[in-house]
C-alpha cells in the first residue's frame, strides 16, 4: 500500500510500504478514505521535534473498518469510524476518567511501531477503546467529521481548560484550525465577546462564521494593546500557537483571577512567567486534547445540525497530493487540507 513517508525537513513522500494488518486481537484495519493536515504535522516539517526520518506521518482520518481482530466487541467490519489524535485502551484510570492522551499503553500515530493517517489504511491500536462509529447520517459529509480528529476536540478541550462560560469575554490567540473551532467551542459554552488575534485577514474574516464578535489583526504589544483598550482585560484566554508570543500575550491580556487555556504544542516556548502568574491568580490549563472523550458528543451536535466545523477546510488533495499539501500549509496558502482516498 502508499503512505506518507517523512524523510526530514521539508521532505515528505509518498511511497509503498508494507499493507497493514492485524498484529494483535485488539487492533482493527481501516481503510482511509480521508485524512486531513494539522497545523501540528508542520512542526516536524520546519525541523522541530524528534521526529526521525523514514517515519509516517499524520494523525486525523476517517475510514472503513476491513478486518478486527477476535477481542474486539464494539467495532464491526463495515463500520464506518473517525479515529482520535492519539490511541488508547478505554481500560485504564486515565481513560476511565476521560484522559485518554494520558492513556498508559496509548500513544500516537506516526510513533516508531505505528501507522500514520496519510495512508491507504491504518492499524488501530486498541480498537474499541480508540475507534468511534460515525452515524449513518453522516456518513456523506466527511468535511464535518473529520475535524472530531483533532481540531474541533482540541478547540473544545481549550475552551474547557479555560473554564469559558455564559456571558464570559473571551480573546482565542492563533487564527489556525485549532484557534477557529475554540472560538466555536467558546461560543457554544455562552461567551458573550469573543476576540480572535492573529495575522491573516482572511482568516480572521473566516472567524466570524465560527462565533467570534471581534478580530484584531495584530501581534505582539500591538495586539495586547488592541484587546486591554477595548475589553480592560479578558475574563479568559486561549492559546492556539504554542509560540513565546502568542503565551505572552495571553497572560497580558488575561484579568486577574482568571484562566489560561493552552493547547498549542509548545515546540517555541522557552518559559512562562511564573511570578506574574502567582502574584495575579491567573491558573494555567490545558496540554494534549483527549480527544476520544470528546468525540460522541460534538458527534451528535454535528449531526443535530448544531455544530459544523468544516469551514476549516479550504483545500482537498489526494493522497499523493500530500507533499504540495503541506507546502501549501506551510506557506500559509492553505488553512487546512483535506487528503481523499
Amino acid at each position: 500500500m502508499r503512505a506518507a513517508i517523512f524523510e526530514g525537513p521539508g521532505n515528505v513522500r509518498v511511497e509503498q510500504v508494507p499493507d497493514s494488518e492485524i498484529e494483535l486481537e485488539t487492533d482493527a484495519v481501516v481503510r482511509v478514505t480521508h485524512a486531513a493536515l494539522c497545523g501540528g504535522d508542520l512542526w516536524s516539517y520546519r525541523g522541530y521535534g524528534r521526529r526521525e526520518p523514514g517515519a509516517r506521518v499524520g494523525h486525523e482520518f476517517t475510514g472503513v473498518v476491513e478486518a478486527v481482530g477476535r477481542d474486539v466487541r464494539s467495532i464491526r467490519v463495515g463500520d464506518v469510524v473517525v479515529a482520535p489524535l492519539t490511541f488508547s485502551d478505554g481500560t485504564c484510570e486515565y481513560c476511565l476518567a476521560g484522559l485518554q492522551s494520558s492513556c498508559v499503553d496509548g500513544g500516537v500515530w506516526g510513533e516508531p511501531g505505528h501507522d500514520g493517517a496519510f495512508a491507504e489504511a491504518v492499524r488501530v491500536p486498541y480498537a474499541d477503546g480508540t475507534l468511534v462509529i460515525v452515524p449513518a447520517s453522516l456518513h456523506g459529509a466527511p468535511d464535518r467529521v473529520l475535524p472530531l480528529a483533532d481540531v474541533m476536540c482540541t478547540g473544545e478541550h481549550a475552551a474547557r481548560a479555560a473554564g469559558v462560560g455564559f456571558g464570559m469575554t473571551v480573546a482565542v490567540i492563533g487564527d489556525g484550525a485549532v484557534g477557529l473551532c475554540a472560538a466555536l467551542a467558546a461560543s457554544r459554552h455562552g461567551a458573550a465577546r469573543i476576540i480572535v488575534v492573529g495575522h491573516h485577514a482572511d482568516r480572521l474574516e473566516l472567524a466570524k462564521r465560527f462565533g467570534a464578535t471581534e478580530t484584531v489583526q495584530a501581534h505582539g504589544e500591538e495586539a495586547v494593546e488592541a484587546v486591554m483598550s477595548s475589553t480592560g482585560g479578558v475574563d479568559a484566554a486561549i492559546e492556539c500557537v504554542g509560540a513565546q508570543l502568542a503565551m505572552e500575550t495571553a497572560l497580558a491580556i488575561a484579568r486577574d483571577n482568571t484562566t489560561i487555556g493552552y493547547v498549542g504544542t509548545p515546540h517555541t516556548v522557552s518559559g512562562v512567567d511564573l511570578a506574574s502568574l502567582f502574584n495575579r491568580n491567573i491558573a494555567l490549563r490545558g496540554g494534549s486534547c483527549p480527544a476520544r472523550s470528546y468525540i460522541p458528543t460534538l458527534m451528535a451536535q454535528i449531526a443535530g445540525g448544531g455544530l459544523d466545523p468544516s469551514p476549516v477546510f479550504d483545500r482537498v488533495v489526494t493522497l499523493d497530493g500530500v507533499p504540495a499539501g503541506y507546502t501549501a500549509m506551510d506557506e500559509r496558502e492553505a488553512l487546512k487540507v483535506m487528503i481523499t482516498g
